[in-house]
């Protein structure tokens, strides 16, 4: 009898087959993903770090520009610049600075939230100058005093006076400039320098200087936000090094940046343009080449790990569980498709058989899930539109005890009175029995009692006109979207002693049109950009806080629309469905 030769069985030349197709597709991906992975770390990390520096930047520019706000109320102060008209002398120029001057000098102060200090000069000599005595080499800013007035003639010879770019074919320099002068770089201050003007007889009247730290202004500057090895650094026109952030002490000691860093770090740079600078960040080759190691490590683990599971999988599938799985493929296909009534029959006590089985109790319990998840996400809608409702009516009703604590201290008991019962009448509309959706006529019987309130506080320098139609009565709307915008127009759109405001109201369409309309001051469309920016910043959140609330409740296509001409003023247009509240049913 003839031995049969020994052969290997077709089922393991299948497996060593199947194995050598598996092994080579996953060794050219893992070396693919391994090699690609290096070099777009490097992209990632740039990428990342790049996020990182956008934000610290707006930190920055938010103190930067809490600064030009200082000057701006200055700057575009007409009643200041007439004021410093005055060629009288005596008690004329003695109450006018007293009264006029320093207060707005104050006021300008209050409003940067970091230590700073504002050194006014003037051109009219007759002006007095205010100011205190120091000893020479003392830091401006650890003194009492938040602003100084001087006389022109002090710095007219000043080099960094006379280094100024020159002004415009008008005689006008609305710039803001950014120095280190005289004693700043000394005890780590900057200088915001500014020409003040008189825009009636476009004359050149005065030049203001706001004094602060630059530790202040870059105190977002933070190297561990980038990693314990990084390093951020904010550097001048001339590539000094202003401040530094460093988890080695190497950057601490160093005056200037060098080129060489380029070698043995990744660079990210931003520029801060208000103030000519730039931001710095510096991750050490080092830091890159650990995440590289890891991503070599991981790479082979999951090039090992993917070749067992896709080996084991496909000999355990193919040989016996092919058809139990295209029985649930299709299955599942008809889910894919919205067929939820679709059942797997299976027959057998294996974990298939559990499979389809709970499978089955899926389908049956899927279009209850679909319901719950629904009633979640309206509870969810509803929760959002009161915590955004929330945060309006503290700002309000601070501002106006502030106004009643002045008239309490000024003895004005008849305003008060008024003010107070203004006050307890916009409160009563405003609660309304904690209801978040109100009929229209109610949202502008709400925002004539504020503005009854506000007539008391300014009385005749402002006039509002109403422009209602009757066909928006009768509807209903989201309660507390018309008075945030008055509040906005009195706070920032006064330029001149007088302002007027229109509201309207009418039908368009199916939908109801607000529309709020001032002669003020206007904006320009930087600013309404960054209204509108994504994550927004401090400016207009009033505004976004209305636009949310509409959108949340009736949808993406209504909300508010900004128009706006700098100098001219200012429309605003808020759309809302014609609606009228009713129970929903589900």
């Amino acid at each position: 009898m003839m031995k049969r030769k020994r052969m290997l069985p077709f089922g393991y030349k299948l497996m060593i087959s199947y194995l050598l197709i598996v092994l080579i597709p996953v060794i050219i991906i893992g070396y693919y993903a391994y090699t690609t992975s290096v070099q777009s770390i490097r992209v990632q990390a740039s990428s990342s770090i790049e996020g990182t520096l956008q934000q610290t930047r707006e930190n920055i520019m938010y103190q930067v520009n809490q600064l030009i706000r200082m000057t701006d109320q200055l700057y575009w102060d007409y009643s200041m610049q007439e004021s410093l008209r005055l060629r009288e002398n005596g008690w004329v120029v003695y109450e006018t600075t007293i009264k006029s001057i320093e207060p707005k000098l104050q006021n300008a102060v209050n409003l940067t939230p970091n230590r700073a200090l504002l050194r006014f000069y003037v051109q009219n000599e007759q002006f007095p100058e205010m100011y205190a005595l120091h000893k020479a080499g003392t830091d401006p800013l650890v003194r009492m005093e938040t602003y100084e007035l001087f006389h022109m003639k002090r710095i007219l010879s000043e080099p960094w006076y006379t280094n100024l770019p020159k002004a415009g074919s008008n005689g006008i320099d609305s710039s803001v400039y950014w120095r280190q002068i005289e004693e700043d770089e000394k005890f780590g201050n900057i200088s915001l320098l500014r020409h003040f003007y008189d825009y009636n007889k476009l004359q050149h009247i005065g030049f203001m200087r706001v004094v602060s730290r630059i530790k202040d202004m870059l105190r977002s500057v933070d190297y561990e936000k980038l990693g314990e090895s990084s390093s951020v650094v904010v550097l001048d026109e001339n590539e000094r090094i202003v401040y530094a952030s460093s988890g080695s002490r190497t950057f601490a000691k160093l005056e200037s940046w060098s080129d060489k860093w380029t070698e043995k770090h990744l660079i990210v740079k931003l520029p801060l343009p208000s103030v000519n600078w730039t931001i710095v960040a510096m991750v050490p080759d080092k830091q890159l080449q650990k995440e590289a190691g890891k991503v070599k490590n991981l790479t082979i683990l999951v090039c090992i790990g993917s070749f067992f599971v896709l080996a084991f999988i496909s000999w355990f599938v193919s040989r016996f569980f092919s058809i139990r799985i295209t029985k649930i493929i299709h299955s599942l296909n008809a889910y894919r498709d919205g067929r939820f009534d679709k059942r797997i029959q299976y027959s057998g006590n294996d974990e298939f058989y559990q499979i389809a089985e709970a499978f089955n109790e899926m389908g049956n319990h899927i279009n209850t899930l679909i319901h719950k998840v629904y009633l979640v996400n309206v509870e969810k809608k509803e929760a959002e539109l009161d915590a955004l409702q929330a945060q309006i009516n503290p700002h309000f009703l601070y501002n106006t005890l502030s106004s009643i604590s002045k008239l309490g201290k000024l003895g004005e008991i008849d305003k008060l009175d008024e003010m107070v019962a203004g006050l307890a009448k916009f409160y009563r509309l405003t609660l309304n029995r904690g209801k978040v959706i109100i009929p229209v006529q109610l949202e502008i019987e709400q925002v004539k009692a504020y503005i009854a309130i506000q007539k008391i506080k300014y009385g005749s320098r402002i006039d509002v006109l109403y422009d209602i139609e009757t066909d928006v009565y009768g509807y209903d709307t989201v309660k507390l979207i018309l008075q945030p915008f008055i509040e906005n127009i009195l706070g920032h759109a006064f330029f001149q002693a007088h302002i007027v405001i229109t509201l309207r109201a009418y039908v368009d369409g199916e939908s109801i049109v607000f529309k709020i309309i001032d002669d003020g001051i206007g904006m320009k469309s930087e600013t309404i950009k960054q209204i509108w920016a994504p994550g927004g910043t401090g400016i207009g959140y009033g505004i976004r806080n209305v636009d949310e609330r509409i959108k949340l409740h009736f949808s993406a296509k209504y909300g508010v629309t900004i128009g706006s001409c700098y100098g001219a003023g200012t429309t605003v247009m808020i759309r809302i469905p014609l609606y009228k509240e009713s129970k929903p049913s589900y």
